[in-house]
């Protein structure tokens, strides 16, 4: 992606059902699960960068022994950071008394980390909100082990507002606003009772407070107070979780906005956000690796049961598209073949654009994500050259000479790597006009291979949220190539609406799309539609969220996609720019076929899948209009 968007998260979690013997006599190392839990984040590595942590459970602690630990980072490595960490607690070890390393049970019993249940987060952090506070996984601590939860996960919720006040109602107090407070104190509140009402049921039975422990541990019900937690929640979520005694969930929402994937055998359970992690880090066929389905919940007890049961009524499947055409690594099986196909569903559009002319085009990709993509849009041209080839020798009246059979045997795309990024590049001076042209050198090319006036290079990018590094710098250096013409074509639609799941897209203004819409409705006598959405958005904030409608559709709906397109390439392209541009978007039609199991498009459809997104959306417009720079969530 040229502009660059950030996400949250991704989580890793393990659970070793044999004891650790088991993994030192076959696998031959007691850090079985550690080494599988560092494999599972690196692979994730993607899904965040602002901060990492870890926390393990060790099953069947004596009283007075520590059997919870955590670790995180904000490193600029951080997932190395806390690996680092963790190793250096075996250091001593290896060197001074290496036969202790195979002593499981005396490892378990004195070095920190051994355990089998463990628990991995990547953050991507929104927002401006980086501390170690915000890093996961959270703890809630408890004497009572059964009290004592951890959480992780990648959500976010669009009522946290409502979420609040039903903790103060419960008479809690908590220590800030975040999703993440609210999410862990609801889940603690509901462990809480359930412990409680497990303990008075188990007294009136006679057992002592011994037995009663060990009972309550046996008897949790994880599925209800997963129930009970969840009812009010709004918003995209994948949550994982640990109570004290070992007893796990891994949780994804009702619509499936989050992903979430899981594999289960006699030895192990493992979940995380993607499945080539759990299929890299396990070796593991594709067809092993499971989904998590909607509204249910993946339970693992402490005895090793493993069930996923349901937890909230499963919604229409609306998962995130953007997963599939940008966030989650393309070496998954489906991912890559559906980013190719959603590259060979533009060609159409791009061959009326280049005229047909394939001689005298140049075709590239904007690096490194839109990748995949342009390899599909090749072959979908490669096609259409088979198709004319075809054409020709078969229905043509006259004979092809020597040079017409040459020409029309040896027609080709021509691709090139013409937009290479140079990652390292800082903008050290301060000034707005020297930075401005600094930034404008992040991306250079490649000189010599474009015609001079002659050749139109279309470029390929898989999405374009503002458009500015577009404007400020590539649209600036392949100008310098002095083609005829350059054609912007992104895998992706146009990006129109806020997302409130886990996105770093929160504010209207940050759309190109939308900036494209405001200034055609100023420009053709419509200004009016912006101050009637503004006072429809605006009142329809006192209502309940469950009857509010997306009420900034009205601002895009006079124009067709080809206008909206238009006016952003006017907003894209430098004043100084020779060469015509034009800027090309998937269309909504082609993504479904393209991505037919992930129809969550809000950010492209306005049609949320919660209602608290109807209510974000129009609280976003609110606040653009009022100036208001504030995520509306």
């Amino acid at each position: 992606m040229s502009d660059q968007i950030k996400h949250e998260c991704g989580i890793a979690f393990i659970r070793l059902l044999k004891p650790l013997s088991y993994y030192q006599e076959k696998y031959g190392t007691a850090l079985y699960g550690l080494n599988k839990l560092y494999l599972l984040m690196e692979k994730q590595h993607n899904r965040g960068q602002d901060g990492a942590g870890i926390a393990t459970i060790k099953l069947d602690v004596k009283p007075g022994n520590r059997y919870i630990s955590r670790y995180r980072s904000m490193a600029q490595n951080a997932v190395a950071d806390i690996f680092g960490y963790v190793q250096s607690k075996f250091v001593d070890i290896q060197n001074e008394t290496p036969d202790l390393m195979k002593d499981t049970e005396w490892l378990k019993a004195n070095v920190s980390f051994i355990g089998e249940v463990l628990l991995g987060h990547l953050r991507y952090g929104t927002h401006g909100q980086n501390s170690i506070e915000n890093c996961h996984p959270f703890l809630r601590q408890n004497n009572w082990m059964t009290r004592n939860l951890v959480i992780a996960g990648n959500f976010n919720m669009t009522n946290v507002d409502e979420l609040l006040e039903q903790l103060y109602e419960l008479g809690q107090h908590p220590k800030e606003k975040a999703d993440t407070v609210t999410v862990l104190e609801k889940i603690g509140h509901f462990l809480d009772d359930e412990n409680q009402e497990l303990f008075d049921a188990y007294k009136k039975e006679g057992y002592d407070n011994v037995e009663i422990t060990h009972k309550i541990s046996e008897g949790l019900n994880v599925a209800n107070i997963l129930r009970r937690s969840a009812k009010t929640w709004d918003g995209g979520y994948t949550i994982s979780g640990i109570v004290g005694n070992g007893d796990a969930f891994v949780m994804r929402d009702p619509s499936g906005i989050r992903p979430a994937f899981y594999y289960a055998d006699d030895e192990i359970v493992v979940a995380a956000s993607e499945r080539p992690a759990i299929q890299t880090a396990f070796n593991i066929p594709f067809k092993d690796v499971k989904e998590i389905e909607p509204g249910h919940a993946l339970i693992v007890k402490k005895n090793g049961k493993v069930t996923q049961e349901v937890f909230r009524e499963p919604q229409e499947k609306r998962a995130c598209s953007f997963e599939r055409i940008y966030f989650s690594r393309g070496s998954d099986a489906e991912i890559y073949k559906e980013r190719k196909h959603l590259g060979q569903l533009l060609c159409k559009q791009i061959l009326k654009s280049v005229n047909g002319d394939l001689k005298n085009t140049v075709f590239s990709f904007i690096p490194n994500t839109a990748e995949v993509s342009f390899y599909g849009m090749v072959e979908g041209i490669h096609q259409h050259i088979r198709n004319l080839q075809k054409d020709a020798l078969l229905h043509r009246k006259e004979v092809l000479n020597d040079q017409e059979l040459d020409e029309l045997l040896s027609l080709s795309p021509r691709v090139e790597k013409l937009a290479i990024k140079d990652v390292k590049l800082r903008t050290f001076i301060t000034q707005d006009a020297d930075r401005s042209d600094m930034v404008a050198h992040v991306y250079d090319t490649t000189y010599g291979v474009i015609k001079n006036d002659v050749d139109t290079l279309v470029a390929v990018d898989d999405s374009i949220v503002r458009g500015t590094t577009l404007k400020q710098s590539i649209i600036k250096i392949i100008d310098r190539l002095h083609p005829k013409k350059i054609v912007i074509v992104s895998s992706a639609p146009q990006i129109r609406y806020p997302d409130c799941y886990g996105i770093d897209m929160s504010k209207m203004g940050q759309f190109v799309a939308f900036e494209a819409a405001i200034q055609l409705l100023k420009s053709r006598g419509m200004a009016h539609i912006i101050e009637e959405v503004y006072e429809k958005c605006k009142a329809s904030l006192l209502l309940p969220k469950e009857q509010i409608v997306n009420h900034v559709k009205d601002i895009y709906r006079p124009f067709t996609q080809e206008e909206i397109s238009a006016q952003i390439t006017k907003i894209i392209t430098p004043k100084d720019t020779v060469a015509e541009v034009e800027v090309i978007y998937q269309t909504l039609d082609n993504l479904h076929v393209a991505c037919p199991n992930h129809t969550g498009d809000w950010y492209f459809s306005g049609n949320y899948p919660t209602a608290g997104g109807n209510k974000v959306v129009n609280k976003a417009f609110v606040n653009w209009k009022e100036g208001n720079n504030q995520r509306a969530y």
